[in-house]
């Protein structure tokens, strides 16, 4: 038979109290090691941030280009921004009351719409092309909308 060498454990302590690590157990020249590595990580960091920063400055750039141009078509064409306001007012009632028949029609097929994918595909494809057209016009004409009369 072979004798059986103990297994080093898989478990060590290890010393979490403040001061500088040293001796056999210290990483010794570690130090340096953790500051150097926590320099690169700031300075990673700072680079990051100025990205970042320089993302946000071209994305409100291009918004607020935007928004000057919507500006300027909606006082170059006064009555038909009212007219968007409106029409979005009318279709938001429009869209309210579809919401309404489509909540209920859920609620009154749950069952079958839970057991049956044949049901469910007519559901959708009932309702779900109508819901998003209407609110991608419904979208367009809110914010191509002049202001509220007083």
């Amino acid at each position: 038979m072979q004798e059986r060498q103990p297994t080093p454990p898989l478990f060590t302590q290890v010393d979490i109290t403040a001061g500088p690590l040293t001796g056999a157990g210290g990483a010794g020249g570690g130090d340096g090691e953790n500051t150097r590595l926590l320099r690169e990580i700031l300075t990673a960091q700072d680079r990051q941030n100025e990205l970042l920063e320089e993302l946000v400055t071209q994305l409100s750039a291009a918004q607020k280009q935007r928004n000057q141009e919507l500006g300027q078509w909606k006082a170059a064409n006064p009555n038909l921004a009212q007219n968007c306001r409106v029409a979005a007012e009318t279709l938001s009632r429009v869209q309210t009351e579809f919401l309404n028949t489509l909540t209920d029609e859920v609620n009154n097929n749950a069952e079958v719409l839970l057991d049956g994918e044949f049901m469910l595909n007519e559901f959708v494809d009932r309702f779900g092309p109508r819901l998003a057209h209407l609110n991608g016009v419904l979208q367009v004409l809110a914010q191509l909308s002049g202001p509220q009369p007083s």
